[in-house]
Order: structure tokens, then C-alpha cells, then sequence
């Protein structure tokens, strides 16, 4: 596989000081904000990692190649190219063939971080079961990853268009653990609150590392979340943003959008009928979670 993995400049010379690294996907650039937010933020959130202890590590498929980190033009080219292919497990065999750009689910760069010895992985939220998964059997492949693949995510819980109880008790049936960082409940992406409590937190970033350092020194498989909640002054209220769910699904079920289609027709509607709120919203959880990753990463690599 060595053959296919590209490193930056930047993360190989952090592989070779022995820095920490951060791994970041790149769907959220290509399919979870439009441009030019998408690649603005993109660069913030690395620069972020940077200036709390660690060093970024975008990834994506390019050229037929597994990209740890992206130069600012491959950045840019991400978030501008049409068509740009959304990455799980089962793309990855036929992407690096066609040499087709690629960007990175949570799924699938929990996959390439785990090859690339990577620990440590920030993003926006999870996916998880889908509403109405009793008939439809919609549940995202990052659940299953969470459950083989040794990373741990740090995101500010489950997306709310997601069913975050069936996903818990997903979660738990795959023995992932979910630790909340300073909260005792599952947040919901938007929100802090989602009305589901979790079995496991913690106040501080040290034990969050001891944690996972437990788990992984026993050779126990999987990954965990690291439920990190949107900071309160950035948080939308939970009514508001329920009704509008509420209403982007009832949308997508009219148009008959399904499967991997779903998640960014429902951002892009819950923007529009946020008038945008909830695009602030999600740029500044990303922004949280990617200072919450690097300072875990260091604390970790510590150890």
C-alpha cells in the first residue's frame, strides 16, 4: 500500500520529528459547505490545529494517490472541481483505479489515518442511523468503521438529521465507546443538548488520552467518540432547529433523494432555511472540534 500514500511536506517532516498529527476529511470542503467558505475553512481549521500543538493532516484521493495533507492548491481544487466523487469504504478500490478525485468521508479517513498511523481525527459530526432506518436500513458506514478502524473522533456528536438514539445504541452494540468531553449528554451538532445521556465523560483532555491509551495498550480494535458539544455562543436553539429539519426532510422524501445523497441535500436546505444560521454554526463547531483534536493529539502523543 506504501506505494499509494502521498504525504505533504509538512506532515512527513512531522512524521519524522515524532509531532503529533490531526487528521481532517474533506468532505465537509466538497460536499459540506459551498465555496468559498468550504476552503477558507478549511485553512482556518488547519491553522487552528497548528497554533494548539499539532499538525494537520487533510485527506483526500487524488490522482490515484492517498493524500496525507494537501498542499493550498490541492485545497482549492477540492473545494472548486465538479463532480468531485464522496469517499466510504466501498469507493476507495475504484477511485484510486480511475484516478478520480476523491473526498474523504468520516468513514474513509478513518481508514487512510489508521494506515498512516494516525490517532487523532477532527471533524464536523457523525453520520449514524437515519431516520426512519427500521424501513429504509439507511445507517452510515462510519458507524461500522468506528467499530473496527483504531481512531478516535472528535466531533460535536451526531448530525441532528440523524436518529442520535438509534445511533447510540448502534454504537453500543459495536462496542464503541462515546465520552462525552465536558458534557454528560450526547450533543447534536447544531445543539448541545440532544436529550440522550451518555454513560461515560470526561472534564479533561489528559484522561481523554489515558482512555484511549487504555484501550488501545490492551489491543481492543475501534475507534471512540469524543462527543465535544458546539460552544454555547454558537449554539442554535434546539426548537428552531427541529422544526426546520422537519421540514428538509419532509422535502427530501417528496424529491425521493436516498442513501449518500441525503446528509447534503439536508445541509444545503437547513442552510436555506436557516438563512444561513446554520452554516455559522457548523463552521464554528468544526473550528471547536479542531482545537479540542490537536490538543488530544499532543496530550496522547505524550503518553
Amino acid at each position: 500500500m506504501t506505494n499509494v500514500i502521498s504525504y505533504s511536506t509538512e506532515v512527513q517532516e512531522a512524521i519524522k520529528q515524532n509531532t503529533p498529527v490531526v487528521a481532517l476529511e474533506s468532505t465537509i470542503i466538497s460536499h459540506g459547505m459551498p465555496y468559498p467558505q468550504n476552503v477558507e475553512t478549511a485553512r482556518e481549521v488547519e491553522q487552528i490545529v497548528r497554533d494548539h500543538g499539532a499538525v494537520p493532516a487533510t485527506i483526500a484521493l487524488m490522482d490515484g494517490q492517498i493524500k496525507i495533507g494537501l498542499s493550498d492548491e490541492e485545497l482549492e481544487l477540492l473545494g472548486t472541481a465538479p463532480d468531485v466523487a464522496k469517499v466510504s469504504r466501498r469507493d476507495i478500490g475504484q477511485l484510486l483505479a480511475t484516478k478520480k478525485i476523491g473526498a474523504t468521508t468520516v468513514a474513509a479517513t478513518m481508514i487512510f489515518a489508521e494506515l498512516a498511523g494516525i490517532r487523532v481525527f477532527a471533524t464536523g459530526g457523525i453520520g449514524g442511523v437515519h431516520r426512519g432506518a427500521e424501513t429504509t436500513m439507511d445507517i452510515s458506514a462510519d458507524l461500522e468503521e468506528l467499530s473496527t478502524t483504531s481512531v478516535a473522533v472528535v466531533c460535536a456528536g451526531a448530525k441532528s438529521i440523524l436518529d442520535i438514539g438509534l445511533t447510540l445504541e448502534y454504537l453500543e452494540t459495536k462496542g464503541v465507546p462515546v465520552i462525552g468531553y465536558q458534557t454528560e449528554e450526547m450533543p447534536a451538532f447544531y445543539t448541545r443538548q440532544s436529550g440522550f445521556p451518555l454513560s461515560c465523560n470526561s472534564q479533561s483532555i489528559e484522561e481523554l488520552a489515558s482512555i484511549l491509551k487504555a484501550q488501545w495498550s490492551l489491543g481492543l480494535k475501534g475507534g471512540a467518540v469524543i462527543a465535544n458539544p458546539i460552544p454555547q455562543e454558537h449554539a442554535l436553539e434546539q426548537s428552531f432547529i427541529d422544526s426546520i429539519i422537519e421540514r428538509a426532510m419532509a422535502e427530501a422524501h417528496a424529491n425521493g433523494i436516498k442513501g449518500k445523497d441525503v446528509t447534503p441535500f439536508l445541509l444545503g436546505k437547513i442552510k436555506e432555511l436557516t438563512e444561513g444560521e446554520s452554516l455559522v454554526a457548523n463552521i464554528e463547531l468544526v473550528k471547536h472540534n479542531a482545537k479540542v483534536g490537536a490538543e488530544l493529539a499532543a496530550s496522547y502523543h505524550a503518553l
